[in-house]
């Protein structure tokens, strides 16, 4: 594994266990969908799929992990949550949303763990 993949691994570890103290069932990690792409985390939030992209940067480097949803990534995301409904047996009573959960990891000190919901 190299460091940028270790770094996403970390990233997402910490945003399943915010999902998960948030009182959410994370249901996947890494779903991927041929080459269409990868839903990072799929959870439940009472009734609702949750698709949640995860973004992980060290402090300073590069833009804010929280500016990274695009409206091609939005849109692309929704078509992944759209087949991963299609695979696993139809959509929930509550719907979908589209989370982004980005983590930010100082230099000293501990990760900054921001969760936005319904960002798509």
């Amino acid at each position: 594994m190299n460091a940028r993949s270790a770094l996403g691994r970390y990233g997402e570890d910490l945003a399943a266990r915010r999902l998960t103290d948030a009182g959410m069932t994370v249901l996947e990690r890494n779903w991927r969908c041929g080459r269409t792409g990868e839903i990072d985390l799929v959870a439940r939030d009472g009734d609702v799929l949750v698709v949640c992209e995860v973004k992980t940067r060290r402090d300073g480097r590069f833009e804010h992990p929280m500016a990274a949803i695009t409206p091609e990534k939005a849109r692309r995301l929704r078509d992944l949550a759209e087949r991963w409904i299609q695979t696993h047996g139809g959509a929930p009573p509550g719907g979908v949303r589209v989370d982004l959960i980005g983590v930010v990891l100082p230099v000293k000190g501990a990760p900054v763990v921001e969760h936005a919901r319904g960002v798509a």
